[in-house]
């Protein structure tokens, strides 16, 4: 007797139109809610949970709640490597996308989330911070901040040592509405809002949630952090 993988419980998986599909929009590694990925697979929000739920079950899936919404992602890289490898035999199609509205395409490039910075600008931000080494993700959906990262907020001017973490600790993982990864969220990103702000990097709408790039901001975050806040 042969010991082998159940590769055909996972192939009748992938093997369903509307799962392929809802798969192949999470290819990107972006999480996703309910409702957008049963409008690329082209069916209803209820054979949408059912499919996830077959999904989940199956292990191809991983689920992130944030607040009252939850989010779906590949389970991890071998999934997406799976896909891959069949997308590579496969004639090509193309996924269904919802439109953004003209008013949440304004608020994409940097919002509020509550209160700290999200959008395409936020994202950007907590990635750079990742790359250069100030913060560092952490069981539990949190940020470690290393003493790099210390002295970094310490030159513009946030004191970290002082700031007081709550029960989810001091920074946090926070997946982003619009750009399906996490910005920074937490007492420190409330703190580096207020900061950027106060410091005339931002400015806060006076109508919205919207956050506007100051011409010194779009100059401090490309000699900090190396983002080019235009082409957000």
């Amino acid at each position: 007797m042969v010991l082998w993988p159940n590769i055909a419980a996972i192939a009748a998986l992938i093997a369903d139109p509307a799962r392929a599909t809802m798969l192949a929009a999470l290819i990107d590694g972006k999480a996703l809610p309910a409702g957008e990925l049963a409008y690329a697979g082209g069916v209803t929000a209820q054979t949408a949970s059912s499919h996830l739920a077959r999904m989940l079950d199956g292990g191809l899936l991983a689920c992130e709640t944030e607040g009252r919404h939850r989010y779906y992602r590949l389970a991890g890289p071998l999934v997406a490597e799976a896909l891959e490898s069949l997308a590579a035999i496969s004639a090509i199609d193309t996924i269904r996308r919802k439109p953004i509205s003209r008013e949440m395409e304004r608020l994409r490039t940097a919002r509020r989330c509550y209160d700290h910075l999200a959008g395409r600008l936020g994202v950007a931000v907590a990635q750079s911070l990742q790359t250069k080494g100030f913060i560092v993700p952490a069981q539990a959906k949190k940020f470690e901040i290393t003493p790099g990262g210390v002295s970094w907020f310490g030159g513009i001017g946030i004191d970290v040592l002082t700031l007081k973490p709550t029960r989810h600790g001091l920074a946090r993982q926070c997946l982003d509405c619009t750009e399906r990864t996490h910005h920074l969220a937490g007492p420190l990103g409330v703190q580096m809002l207020t900061r950027l702000c106060a410091t005339n990097w931002l400015r806060r709408s006076t109508d919205s949630r919207a956050i506007l790039i100051t011409p010194k901001g779009m100059t401090m975050f490309r000699s900090e952090l190396g983002i080019d806040a235009s082409a957000l």
